[in-house]
């Protein structure tokens, strides 16, 4: 049995274009960029595309950091929910993403997917 030796830190820009799956193998987009909340000094979500074809009608989405899980071994980030709550989650267009996030907004993301905020 071969033993993967696992990173303590990654890049974003490694991270960046990584395939998103849930548990059951779903293909749920990919990761766009990772968010800094520069107060914190941590990653507060990642902005996730997801749906359409050849890039049209995509969608994305903000994910607590938190929820995702990064899978070396399978070269992807699991994000453990069912297929349709990112289909029904709050998101934004490709061309107009929130012009300067609050709190406010990031805590409803939060809240959205029943995550526990970290400020």
């Amino acid at each position: 049995m071969k033993h993967t030796k696992k990173p303590f830190v990654l890049s974003a820009g490694t991270l960046t274009g990584t395939p998103i799956r849930n548990s059951a193998g779903e293909d749920l987009g990919k990761i766009e960029e990772l968010m800094i909340d520069l107060e914190e000094g941590r990653i507060s979500y990642a902005v996730v595309s997801f749906g359409g074809f050849l890039g049209i009608n995509t969608k994305y989405f903000a994910i607590p950091w938190g929820l995702l899980a990064v899978d070396t071994d399978q070269k992807c980030v699991i994000l453990d929910i069912e297929k349709e709550v990112l289909e029904n989650a709050p998101g934004f267009d490709k061309n107009d993403w929130p012009d300067l996030p609050t709190r406010e907004w990031l805590a409803n993301i939060y809240l959205y997917y029943e995550y526990p905020r970290y400020w």
